[in-house]
């Protein structure tokens, strides 16, 4: 007996926009992740008793409340391998991962609750504005690998850069010369000399002119 195709069911309607959706929609069926393969053991920012030591004394020192000074903060920073200018100012509640891996250039500004987490090497340049809650993010993850791994890329802001409150710089990205990202934006590519950036992710909006 010749086999025929099943007809549709004229009492079973389809909606055109479910039948549109579900050949559209990709497969998420192609792999999961898998924490247990997670591996770390090719990154090595330091001594571990190095880690450990900056771990305290950064949460004594930095990452507090405590009326310490400036001075003393930038004393302490400079031990432990970072490059600091003259006229650096830090506010109360700064985090920084790895002050070895930190250059900072003259009359730099850190603003309170600040978060640099510097995997990698991170670059201010003169005159620079981290506004309150910014942060620079060397740190990311291959989400395309079932094992997660972590990637790291450098950070860069050129002179005159302000990133402000609570705005984000990812790994990889450069800010050059004058460049400023808005309240609660986030890079994730290079901006541009004297350009002006807001959003998630951050487009330019406008050029910044500066007046002698």
């Amino acid at each position: 007996m010749e086999k025929t195709l099943d007809q549709p069911d004229p009492s079973k309607s389809v909606s055109p926009e479910l039948s549109t959706n579900q050949a559209t929609e990709p497969d998420f069926q192609n792999g999961k992740t898998d924490f247990t393969k997670f591996n770390i053991s090719w990154y090595n920012p330091g001594p571990r008793w190095k880690v450990i030591l900056w771990f305290l004394v950064n949460a004594f020192f930095l990452n507090t409340y405590l009326p310490i000074p400036i001075a003393l903060k930038v004393l302490v920073l400079r031990i432990f391998g970072a490059k600091i200018g003259e006229g650096f100012v830090i506010k109360p509640a700064v985090n920084i991962k790895y002050p070895w891996l930190l250059t900072v250039g003259n009359q730099v500004w850190i603003g309170e609750n600040v978060w640099i987490d510097n995997l990698s090497d991170v670059t201010i340049g003169n005159n620079v504005c981290l506004s309150q809650g910014a942060m620079l993010l060397t740190g990311n993850h291959d989400y395309s690998r079932s094992t997660f791994d972590l990637t790291t890329r450098p950070i860069a802001l050129e002179d005159g850069v302000w990133i402000g409150a609570k705005a984000i710089v990812c790994a990889g990205v450069r800010c050059e010369s004058h460049a400023v990202l808005a309240v609660n934006s986030v890079a994730t590519h290079a901006l541009k000399a004297y350009g002006i950036y807001q959003g998630n992710p951050a487009v330019w909006v406008r050029q910044r002119n500066i007046k002698a």
